[in-house]
């Protein structure tokens, strides 16, 4: 790779194949209305299955989230959730999350065209990090430092693909217009077209410096991004010559399209955004919500018979508890142990158990036989003066008769 550094701590898991993702700004005061009323002209044309808005499940406070479903290549479901939040400017970000059943075709309609509708003055139409226009020629801007600024965050952005397109010559009306229509619809709101002026040549290319690449004098190239693709190769990426003449630039969307394939990290807050339409989903098929009813069924049972399970295991743990004391009390009454009075229950039948036997323990350490040779008691000791405890005779042997 010319020049590009990868550094990563750690490997991101990569976006799966079936996943479409991107995200912008609307800029005016009215985003949900606004997709209010295109999704449910989509859904009276048939063009979406339903849609849903949600206003308190899954969505944190001060979010709205907009669920929507529709069929490509008549059979493949594509299920898809917006999520409005406030950004700090004027307007509000929006995020958008797509899954097909099968992997993602680019000739299929981008998703953002079905919850938004597309103007010329469209306010939605703005990409977050640089706050540029998909569909749209976006001029660098003239000032060296803002142009810099620009490329610097284009550079960083890790939802949008960046095209960069140098103007060897300024262009007829033909030229002026957006290169990005030209690419299939699923890359449309992916990918943001930058145009350089015929005299800012020298100061784009200072700009990238530090990245390794460069763009050709009258030609395009399509940025790494940060970090860039483990299979970014500049010179893959960028193209000699562009006519901005109205001639079909096949090799530019070519380099486009090979971009956009590339295995790529899921953008940061993508996951959350990800797990968000697979676990929250809530705009069901009837079929669905049976489905859902029968694996919740399923789901009580199997804890209901664990449950039922355990109980027994901790009835049966207690029988031998109860056991044990029992024989406990046996072996003591035949030693002649006094026995124990009942103690007050405490604890678990484990815990009970544990205490029987350790006084089991003790007590029996007493119970071992006596050997016979001390088992005569000991004579009792006489009184002082050799005299014998009255009533007894202790003399010489002799008898009086």
């Amino acid at each position: 790779m010319n020049g590009v550094t990868h550094i990563s701590a750690t490997v991101p898991p990569t976006t799966p194949s079936t996943v479409w993702q991107s995200r912008g700004r609307h800029t005016g005061p009215t985003a949900p209305d606004v997709l209010r009323k295109n999704l449910q002209a989509r859904k009276d044309a048939e063009t979406l299955e339903d849609f849903k808005e949600l206003t308190d499940v899954g969505t944190p406070e001060g979010e709205l989230a907009f669920e929507a479903r529709w069929q490509v290549d008549e059979e493949v479901t594509v299920r898809a959730r917006l999520t409005l939040a406030e950004w700090s400017g004027r307007g509000q970000e929006w995020t958008l999350t797509a899954e097909a059943e099968r992997p993602w075709d680019l000739r299929w309609p981008s998703p953002a065209a079905m919850f938004w509708p597309w103007e010329s003055d469209a306010l939605w139409g703005h990409e977050t990090v640089t706050g540029e226009r998909y569909l749209d020629v976006n001029p660098l801007p003239a000032d060296d430092k803002d142009l810099r600024r620009t490329l610097r965050n284009a550079l960083r952005d890790t939802w949008t693909v960046h095209l960069v397109v140098h103007e060897a010559m300024t262009p007829d009306e033909r030229g002026r217009r957006s290169l990005v229509p030209l690419l299939p619809p699923g890359l449309q709101h992916r990918v943001v077209e930058h145009r350089a002026a015929p005299h800012q040549l020298r100061t784009l290319n200072w700009a990238l410096k530090e990245s390794g690449v460069e763009v050709p004098r009258g030609g395009a190239l399509v940025l790494p991004g940060s970090p860039a693709p483990a299979d970014y190769d500049a010179a893959d990426f960028s193209v000699r010559t562009v006519f901005l003449d109205g001639t079909h630039p096949t090799e530019l969307l070519d380099a486009v399209q090979r971009f956009a394939a590339l295995p790529r990290p899921l953008p940061e807050g993508a996951d959350t955004a990800l797990t968000a339409l697979r676990e929250q989903w809530q705009l069901l098929t009837l079929e669905e919500e049976l489905a859902r009813e029968r694996g919740l069924v399923a789901m009580y049972k199997e804890a209901l018979e664990a449950m039922t399970q355990s109980r027994d295991l901790y009835r049966e743990a207690a029988e031998h508890a109860h056991e044990a004391l029992a024989a406990y009390r046996e072996a003591a009454a035949e030693v002649g142990e006094p026995r124990p009075a009942p103690a007050r229950r405490a604890g678990s039948p484990f815990q009970q158990l544990g205490r029987t036997l350790e006084r089991f323990k003790e007590s029996t350490k007493g119970l071992r036989p006596v050997p016979a040779a001390s088992a005569a008691a000991p004579a009792e000791p006489a009184e002082p003066g050799g005299a014998l405890p009255d009533g007894e005779d202790g003399g010489s042997g002799a008898s009086t008769r």
